[in-house]
């Protein structure tokens, strides 16, 4: 049986190996992506001009028209003091070709005073890398390898899932391979004291698999860093690789698999099946009303933050709106806003979403991205994910150096057999 585990623990991890190096040291940097965006693009994310701010929303109009060929689909309704309006757009529908334009950029700038644009980006592009979509080339890879998408599947996003997925299995292969082997009994007479001492004896042997020997030469360094830091960040190993298959396979597997065992509650986005990336769901009203709409919901519910931000989400036809104020925009925990849902068609009102509130279930699917990112835990645990971004690369080239050796020793084996057959 160890055998055989040791066989799936080998070449689960050799095939995972190069993808968990490179989510893990992407991950390790995007854990600062504000902070790193901040610091490469103040000409984009800061605004000088003194004076009172234009209304967001008058300035999403102003964009639209600069640039007839997008929508304004995201953007916050207010900016701290010093920082810029940034508008997520997306490309219209050309007419004439019944394609979506290709614009070259997804985000625009705009001095909140001045209504000035300040530049415009595209998030997550491939080429050229520069300092303005660097934070984001790395963020894509991070989660989608920068696969394109095809017939409207983000084939990346999904090998990631299956990925992390196996890397969740794995996680406990690899704590069952530290445990040492349980001696057989001599005889069936053995008396208590014999297997009180035999049971001692088992956990002071698997103690030496929580340890580093630093003076036993470089093979047995490498073997510990891969045993011993598996042994001790194992949990952490776990909920990484738990939340990166239930993020990217949310839709496909995880929701509906929580739905299966247990009441969780569906968003409005959730239970609609989407349109699909190149055939958008066109809303019957704009920023506006949507806005209105959703405020007067607040007030309903006595809700004291005003409506922070409006997305469209074209692919299913509904307005989301959360309420916050600008100087709380990373949200409680890295798990959002209190939000309102509204039909973009109709105007109705379809349900809103509060966050760590509900079922526990419900409450389960919402950390999943605060675990991941560490965001759950403040600035201690963006540390604490920074630093186990290195430790899963480290901990997936000291594997593929053991199976290397091991590979080389059993190849000098076989050599000499043939020499002397």
């Amino acid at each position: 049986m160890r055998f055989f585990f040791t066989l799936v623990h080998r070449y689960l991890g050799l095939s995972i190996a190069v993808f968990l190096i490179i989510t893990g040291l992407t991950g390790a940097i995007i854990s600062w992506d504000h902070e790193l965006d901040e610091l490469l693009n103040p000409h984009l994310l800061e605004a000088s001009t003194v004076g009172t701010p234009q209304s967001a929303t008058r300035l999403a109009h102003r964009v639209e028209q600069q640039y007839p060929e997008v929508q304004v689909t995201y953007y916050e309704t207010a900016a701290e003091l010093g920082h810029s309006y940034a508008y997520w757009v997306e490309p219209r529908v050309n007419p004439q070709s019944g394609e979506l334009y290709r614009p070259g950029f997804n985000q625009v700038y705009v001095d909140p005073v001045s209504g000035d644009i300040l530049g415009k980006r595209e998030w997550g592009a491939v080429w050229p890398i520069s300092r303005e979509n660097f934070v984001s080339f790395l963020y894509k890879l991070h989660f989608s390898l920068h696969i394109p998408e095809f017939k409207d599947i983000h084939w990346g996003v999904l090998l990631l899932g299956v990925i992390a997925l196996i890397w969740t299995v794995d996680c406990f292969v690899g704590f069952y391979l530290t445990l040492p082997r349980r001696r057989r009994k001599q005889r069936a007479s053995q008396v208590r004291g014999d297997q009180f001492r035999s049971n001692q004896s088992y956990w002071q042997r698997w103690k030496a698999a929580w340890k580093i020997r630093r003076k036993a030469g470089s093979y047995k360094l490498n073997f510990d860093l891969h045993r011993a830091f598996g042994l001790w960040t194992w949990l952490l190993l776990f909920v990484i690789a738990f939340t990166g298959f239930s993020l990217n396979l949310y839709r496909e597997v995880f929701f509906p698999l929580m739905s299966l065992v247990s009441d969780v509650t569906p968003t409005p986005i959730d239970s609609r099946t989407p349109s699909g990336h190149h055939n958008p769901i066109e809303a019957h009203f704009g920023f506006e009303k949507a806005i209105t709409l959703g405020a007067e919901q607040g007030r309903e519910r006595n809700w004291q933050a005003p409506v922070g931000s409006l997305w469209y989400a074209r692919e299913f036809g509904v307005y989301r709106l959360e309420f916050f104020a600008p100087e709380d925009g990373h949200g409680a925990g890295g798990v959002g806003h209190k939000a309102i849902y509204i039909d973009a068609k109709t105007g109705d009102y379809l349900g809103d979403w509060l966050p760590w509130q509900g079922s526990a279930a419900d409450i389960f699917v919402q950390a999943q991205f605060p675990a991941h990112s560490g965001r759950i835990l403040g600035l201690p645990g963006r540390i604490l994910i920074s630093v186990m971004g290195v430790v899963v690369a480290m901990l997936s080239v000291t594997g593929i150096i053991i199976w290397l050796r091991k590979r080389g020793a059993r190849v000098v084996v076989q050599r000499r057999q043939s020499r002397y057959a």
